[in-house]
This record gives C-alpha cells, sequence and structure tokens, in this order.
C-alpha cells in the first residue's frame, strides 16, 4: 500500500479518517458532555496534522498521477466529510492495482 503515491494517499486518508471521527465522535462529547476540553485541543492537533499529511499526499498524486484539478478537488471534498476517505478509498484502491505493473513472470 506504501509503494505508490495513490497507496500513500489511501493509507493517509484511512489514518486521517479515524482521526476525524474520533475528534467527533469521542473528543467533542467529552469537551461539550464532561466538561473536558483538552481532549478536543489534543485531538484536534494530531487530525490538523495528519489532515495537512493528507493534503501533501493529496498533491503529490494531483502532480505524480496526471489528475485533474477536479477530481483532485473531488478528493479533497471528500476528505471533509465523515466517513469520505473511507469511501473513495475504495475507487483509489481499484486505480491503484490498475497502475502497477503486472508481476515478473518465470520462463
Amino acid at each position: 500500500m506504501l509503494k505508490t503515491p495513490i497507496g500513500r494517499l489511501r493509507a493517509t486518508g484511512l489514518i486521517e479518517g479515524v482521526s476525524y471521527l474520533v475528534l467527533l465522535g469521542i473528543a467533542m462529547p467529552l469537551k461539550y458532555l464532561a466538561g473536558m476540553p483538552m481532549a478536543v485541543k489534543v485531538v484536534g492537533w494530531i487530525h490538523g496534522g495528519l489532515f495537512v499529511l493528507f493534503c501533501l499526499a493529496l498533491a503529490h498524486v494531483w502532480r505524480s498521477a496526471g489528475w485533474s484539478i477536479w477530481r483532485a478537488a473531488g478528493v479533497f471534498v471528500a476528505s471533509l466529510i465523515p466517513f469520505g476517505t473511507f469511501a473513495i478509498d475504495g475507487r483509489l484502491r481499484r486505480e491503484d492495482e490498475a497502475t502497477k505493473p503486472a508481476p515478473a513472470r518465470l520462463a
């Protein structure tokens, strides 16, 4: 998965997606229901860093894979929606597998 730019984008997207769900599903309720604002601060910083890594990976794929600006923008918008990175992962996986060279055959 980490050997190709799209594979790295997928891995970063999955980790970033989990951090987003933790932020929304655990840290926010802890802040507002249990009076623990530090949960959002810590998880928010982690998520923010992962989101920046995702954006860098997306920019790399956009340039190296020859994606159109609209394709890259669609993936970016999906990353803003909860479960969005999980929803686009299957399509990215298929594209990644289609661009990998076939394994060498022994004669």
